[in-house]
């Protein structure tokens, strides 16, 4: 088995670690893997007004004045707009779920919006200047296929940021607390970067804290842990409680890292 495939096999399985147990899954009143287009919608307007960091610098770095910038998994546009009204550039945008892309639509109406699941809509994806995801890896179980496919995509770079631990990990106690299990500790965004290199690329990794909050109060983490823990939404309060008993509130800023890549 080549290194790749063996670091692409290593990657499935332990992001299939992260799987919800049947027996709980079984209870939940809402999907446990959903996303909320406000929470979206608040950090893409906090970067539109302040831009900035690694994943901003080395976008733009690459992004010639009026040229093409692909967002793969672009939710409402967090990561791309303030690059994209930098350089005067258009965008292409990639996304599963309608409601983030019709809000990046309403943000930037000149973006081109492309509804499904990366690569398998690469082939109506057009190749672009510069091509990046932000916060899409740990979703994504064949990620040299993905990463080829984002690669294939870019004339000049491909910028990936991610977490440098899976996005959930913060829920871990409340998972002990309340169900009894014990979450995994892997993959990690180093993880990722390898699977990079094992592709032939230059990776440079830039860590940085993430910019802002992830929840602005407890009563939010609790609404968000009730969804993840497939708990009624009724116990919300009683997560918000056990949140602060156990150490979990407030949830201190992500490390992040911001993966990149120029293509020869």
């Amino acid at each position: 088995m080549t290194e790749v495939a063996e670091l692409g096999r290593r990657w499935r399985g332990e992001l299939e670690a992260w799987a919800i147990p049947e027996e709980i899954l079984a209870r939940a009143p809402v999907d446990p893997w959903g996303h909320i287009v406000t929470r979206f919608t608040r950090r893409t307007d906090a970067l539109l007004a302040a831009p900035g960091g690694p994943t901003y610098e080395r976008v733009c770095e690459a992004l010639p004045d009026g040229g093409t910038l692909l967002d793969v998994g672009a939710g409402t546009g967090a990561a791309s707009l303030p690059a994209v009204r930098a350089r005067g550039a258009r965008l292409v945008a990639v996304d599963e779920n309608g409601g983030m892309l019709e809000r990046l639509g309403e943000l930037e109406p000149g973006a081109r919006l492309i509804r499904g699941r990366w690569p398998d809509v690469a082939g109506e994806t057009p190749v672009a200047d510069v091509a990046m995801c932000a916060h899409v890896v740990f979703n994504v179980p064949d990620l040299p296929e993905f990463f080829a496919a984002l690669t294939a995509h870019a004339r000049r770079r491909v910028v990936v940021e991610l977490p440098e631990l899976h996005p959930t990990t913060w829920a871990a106690p409340l998972w002990r607390h309340f169900h009894g299990i014990e979450r995994p500790s892997r993959p990690t965004s180093y993880d990722a970067a390898a699977i990079a290199a094992a592709l032939g690329h230059d990776v440079r990794d830039d860590a940085h804290e993430a910019p802002d909050d992830p929840f602005t109060s407890v009563e939010e983490l609790a609404a968000s842990a009730c969804r993840r823990l497939c708990l009624d939404p009724g116990r919300a309060g009683e997560v918000a409680e056990a949140a602060v008993a156990l150490g979990v509130w407030p949830v201190p800023r992500a490390r992040r890292h911001t993966l990149t890549w120029d293509v020869r």
